[in-house]
């Protein structure tokens, strides 16, 4: 502050508008195997539809993952996808002349595309944009210019567009002509839209050349515009036809046609390979995505779905990614994980299903941020038009994206106010009472179908084996919420002065937004210690700033207790009652 000789006012600001931030906690994360999609890339998905439309529909090797994404979406609108595959997927590309019988090729992603596509083959001139089988039903065609525009009018889809192709602006300008083509993208088997030849895409009046560009500055190179907007396809090599597709303007010279040809060129695509069965380690790598809070966002992570092996390898697996997830969680220490035992635990399995749970269970990790169900859950699969068994952990975690709209994250998923699952036909075990009994003693909560009111989580434990208020998934989810909204709100408290205006700031900002939530019946009550108390004069020497937050949390109601007693007519209920 300036220095004032004489008698004045000087004005000064001080900010203490400061909020304690909101935080999301409603964010899905998951990992599977998909029929298409970028893979090991996170991709945010809001609904089912879109799920289908960016991964595809599902078959018997796809479908309990994409059922079980789908089962999340029923009650959340953010999941956070990542599609992994096995060692044998490929991408199908072109097989024009020379291509025949190249080994197959990976592209995983767009990143992935642009670290490869030097060490193509350079027979191939387009690869499918995602691996899979998929792509063997895709066909490019191209229509460059003809001397005539005869090749245009005899070409199939030449009704796509306006005119035939000829010379882009730019070109012209410059004297070169014949520089545009049209590319459409078919699907020629009919695999991706059950009729055979429809159009996917289309890219009009595109360019050869590699530096002209549209009114807004935009590439209209072909290779350009195709990788940026296509769904289905990538470039790979200029076709040798184009002799000179990819020169500049100035390099081809005044005067020059770039190309004219007298047929339409046409690239088959084949070579395409599922690899829609993971390993325990591909889905591990997925996962590792949600490592880092600093990088993505996630509260809800589910998973450990079942392996085509037997029980026992199967549950192996199961347990190692269940672990994974939850190990996650516990070093993120913003999010939960959702795991479930495999189907084979208790589809068919009779009365042994308490035990196969338990035993599956009894593996798991010992932690608060862990929160394990009883088992399978039967639904109908609309995509091949039949019913399945699934995990139901994308439904678990659902249920608490649910909660997060329909009240607080504090309040417990469960029972028939928040804890109804939405389409699901039946399960493949309904645990009765020695069972639910059984079930919740190892720290899995009971998924039960009751008469009349639907199938409904019965439970809100967390994996935490000892007594606590943590071993229930709504104190877990509290103190989420609080941890992650008080700490972001504290970050304005970095290099400011540990003195008691710093330290009263803090506590103006923190009290009001643990009233809101006592007010919300999260907590019942709270003290926030931040004073000299805490913050002695080694403290303060050492650069640190400590506040002190003591909370009682709201605890659920896991069992209810009614007496009926019945009195003489002639006794008071005050003699009874005492």
């Amino acid at each position: 502050m300036a220095f004032q000789v004489s008698p004045g006012v000087q004005i000064r600001e001080v900010d203490a508008t400061n909020v304690v931030p909101a935080v999301s906690t409603s964010e899905g994360g998951f990992v599977g195997a998909f029929n298409w999609g970028p893979v090991e890339k996170v991709t945010l998905i809001s609904s089912e539809n879109q799920l289908a439309e960016t991964f595809y529909t599902p078959d018997d090797n796809t479908a309990r993952y994409f059922l079980m994404a789908a089962g999340f979406l029923k009650y959340g609108n953010a999941l956070k996808v990542v599609r992994v595959v096995d060692s044998n997927a490929k991408n199908a590309h072109s097989k024009g002349a020379g291509a025949s019988g190249i080994s197959g090729i990976l592209v995983k992603n767009s990143d992935h595309y642009e670290t490869v596509l030097s060490s193509f083959n350079s027979a191939i001139e387009w690869v499918a944009r995602f691996p899979g089988a998929l792509g063997n039903s895709l066909r490019v065609e191209v229509c460059p210019v003809s001397g005539s525009d005869a090749v245009f009018n005899a070409w199939a889809y030449a009704g796509q567009f306006d005119s035939a192709p000829g010379t882009s602006v730019q070109a012209a300008a410059a004297g070169v002509t014949g520089d545009e083509l049209h590319v459409v993208v078919l699907d020629a088997e009919g695999t991706i839209t059950g009729t055979k030849n429809s159009v996917l895409e289309r890219y009009s009046h595109v360019s050869q050349l590699v530096d002209v560009k549209d009114g807004s500055g935009l590439s209209l190179h072909y290779k350009d515009v195709i990788n940026a907007g296509s769904e289905w396809v990538r470039w790979v090599n200029h076709d040798d036809n184009f002799t000179n597709a990819g020169n500049t303007l100035l390099a081809v010279g005044d005067g020059n046609t770039v190309d004219t040809h007298n047929a339409v060129l046409v690239y088959d695509f084949d070579a395409g390979v599922d690899g829609n069965v993971p390993t325990a380690g591909n889905l591990a790598t997925g996962y590792d995505f949600f490592n880092d809070a600093n990088v993505e966002s996630v509260s809800l992570l589910f998973g450990a779905p079942d392996f085509n092996a037997t029980l026992g390898t199967a549950r192996t697996n199961s347990v190692t990614i269940a672990n994974d997830l939850i190990a996650i969680a516990a070093a993120r220490k913003d999010c939960m994980a959702f795991v479930s035992p495999t189907t084979g635990e208790t589809v068919n399995t009779g009365s042994s299903a308490v035990t196969n749970v338990k035993t599956f269970a009894d593996l798991l990790t010992d932690s608060s941020y862990g929160f394990c169900d009883s088992g399978a859950l039967y639904v109908y699969d609309k995509y091949n038009d039949k019913f399945r068994y699934i995990a139901a952990s994308g439904h678990m975690a659902g249920l608490c994206a649910n909660t997060d709209n329909v009240a607080d994250s504090w309040f417990s998923p469960a029972g028939l106010t928040r804890g109804a699952l939405l389409g699901v036909v039946k399960l493949a075990h309904n645990p009765d009472s020695a069972g639910r009994d059984t079930l919740y003693k190892a720290r899995v909560n009971p998924i039960v179908a009751q008469p009349g009111q639907g199938i409904v989580l019965f439970g809100d434990k967390t994996l935490l084996k000892r007594a606590s208020a943590f071993d229930r998934v709504n104190v877990r989810r509290l103190f989420i919420a609080l941890e992650q909204s008080i700490s972001s709100a504290a970050k304005a408290q970095l290099f400011e002065f540990n003195d008691e205006f710093t330290r009263a700031q803090f506590r103006n900002l923190v009290e009001p937004f643990l009233r809101d939530v006592k007010g919300r019946r999260g907590i019942t009550d709270f003290n926030v210690i931040c004073d000299e108390s805490n913050n002695t004069t080694q403290i303060i020497d050492s650069n640190q700033f400590v506040a002190d937050i003591f909370i009682k949390p709201a605890r659920s109601i896991n069992f209810i207790t009614l007496s009926f007693i019945a009195t003489r007519s002639n006794v008071e209920f005050s003699e009874i009652a005492g």
